[in-house]
């Protein structure tokens, strides 16, 4: 009897704070009643239905709008995005204009060409062998280097 007193007052604090009210209230009891619905019939109110309809029109027509403006709005900010890249691509291009037209201008620079020429062992033109392409024929019957003749291709 003693090895179960110690096992009594082990569990007896745990038992304690578990323990239920002795009174929980009155019982609730639910009974099921079958309700036969089958007998009963809608009847439809043309002014009910007439009310739902020009509220779905008027749904509609809030959605429509709201939709439309959505569109818009999207439309808005997905062109301005084009209009920043096709800007950053107009930028692009002017810097690049720009830098073949100073390298253009770096490489028609006759003190350069003449330099190079020197360089590669060309000497001077003679007078005569230079024509320039913006100006006319010259008129003088002197040597020519080259001459232009008109092909006709036959089949």
């Amino acid at each position: 009897m003693a090895a179960a007193t110690p096992a009594l007052e082990r569990t007896a604090p745990s038992t304690v704070s578990r323990r239920r009210p002795f009174w929980t209230g009155t019982p609730e009891i639910y009974f099921a009643k079958a309700i036969d619905n089958s007998r009963l019939v809608k009847v439809e109110d043309p002014r009910r239905h007439r009310e739902m309809k020009q509220f779905g029109i008027a749904l509609c027509c809030l959605f429509l709008l709201t939709m439309t403006y959505a569109l818009q709005h999207f439309k808005a900010i997905e062109y301005g995005y084009k209009i920043e890249a096709l800007k950053s691509q107009r930028d692009g291009l002017v810097e690049l204009n720009h830098a073949m037209q100073l390298e253009e201008a770096s490489l028609r620079d006759p003190a350069r060409i003449d330099v190079m020429a020197r360089q590669l062992g060309l000497q001077s033109p003679q007078a005569g062998q230079v024509i320039r392409m913006d100006s006319e024929l010259p008129t003088s019957s002197g040597p020519v280097m080259a001459s232009l003749v008109s092909v006709v291709a036959l089949r």
